[in-house]
């Protein structure tokens, strides 16, 4: 099992920046995936970012590139996503996820086995 605490959500205005944590903590396989998601009211939810934990690839989703940046600190086992130049349609619960045993990057919902509480961002004009 894998336990996963996101924070770093708010009200932020457009054109500005915030940066969501998520530490994750439990047993997992040595190799694994990580990513981001969320979902505004009314849609489904949708990749954002990924990031393959040993090899440090990472992968975005075009509405994201060149805005959007995921890291990771291996020594506290967090991942992050650095938001800037944020719009309204940015407005979402953004999800935490973890894809235990993956190596390869992962876009859909189903590669993801365990998915934290999700934080809410909200971008104001």
């Amino acid at each position: 099992q894998v336990q996963l605490v996101e924070s770093g959500g708010g009200l932020v205005q457009a054109g500005g920046s915030l940066r969501l944590s998520c530490a994750a903590s439990g047993r997992a396989s040595s190799r694994y995936a990580m990513g981001w998601f969320r979902q505004a009211p009314g849609k489904e939810r949708d990749f954002v970012a990924g990031i393959i934990w040993t090899a440090g690839n990472t992968y975005y989703a075009d509405s994201v590139k060149g805005r959007f940046t995921i890291s990771r600190d291996n020594a506290k086992n967090t991942v992050y996503l650095q938001m800037n130049s944020l719009k309204l349609e940015d407005t979402a619960v953004y999800y935490c996820a973890f894809a235990d045993g993956r190596t390869t990057p992962g876009q859909r919902g189903s590669d993801y086995d365990y998915w934290g509480q999700g934080t809410q961002v909200t971008v104001s004009s």
